[in-house]
């Protein structure tokens, strides 16, 4: 029953203190909570958003997403805001600069993955017209039915694998399929909140 307290739990929703049903990975964190609800499964179509969200996936990889939510204005700051135009320009000193920076990841192979993938982005976009019209060719036809339990809830899909595939022939770094999935559900490409999740589009 949708009421009943135990079911929620077995399925993977949590009442937070507000009364809101929310999925159950964003815990009672207020800055989680935020994320969860006003972010993550909102479709988004802005370029500089997108590349963004890309890279900081790849830092993710080994880590917590909260880890990297919490140091995601660093990484805004260390990044100039991931404007790509920017990053693309990046050499051997800023990489030794993000080194040093203790506000965020400081993993080598990463943060050359970041600069790779803005030079990546360009190419991406003057083939493609944009990120936006790119990534969204691999969002489903047909959105598939709200998952009900945890286990509803994949961690790759055939589109995150083509996602993956066609952006590391272009010579994007730190996307594998997994990473590619985790970027689909944050930016909406899927909407994976589970069933009663207030936060669940429909």
């Amino acid at each position: 029953m949708v009421n009943d307290p135990e079911d929620h739990a077995v399925r993977g929703l949590q009442r937070g203190e507000d009364g809101v049903l929310r999925c159950w990975w964003c815990g009672d964190d207020p800055e989680y909570v935020r994320y969860h609800d006003q972010e993550w499964g909102v479709p988004v179509h802005d370029d500089v958003r997108l590349f963004e969200k890309l890279c900081l996936e790849g830092f993710q990889a080994g880590l917590s997403w909260i880890t990297i939510l919490r140091k995601r204005p660093a990484f805004r700051a260390a990044f100039a805001d991931f404007d790509p135009a920017v990053v693309a320009g990046f050499g051997a000193a800023d990489v030794e600069r993000l080194l040093q920076d203790a506000g965020i990841v400081r993993h080598r192979g990463k943060i050359e993955a970041t600069i790779a993938n803005a030079r990546a982005y360009h190419d991406l976009v003057a083939a493609e017209g944009s990120l936006d019209a790119f990534v969204w060719r691999f969002a489903p036809q047909t959105p598939p039915p709200a998952p009900r339990i945890i286990a509803d809830v994949p961690a790759v899909t055939p589109g995150s694998t083509a996602l993956s595939r066609d952006l590391k022939r272009r010579g994007w770094r730190f996307v594998g399929p997994t990473t590619a999935y985790a970027f689909m559900q944050s930016m909406g490409l899927v909407d994976d909140h589970l069933e009663g999740c207030a936060a669940r589009s429909g």
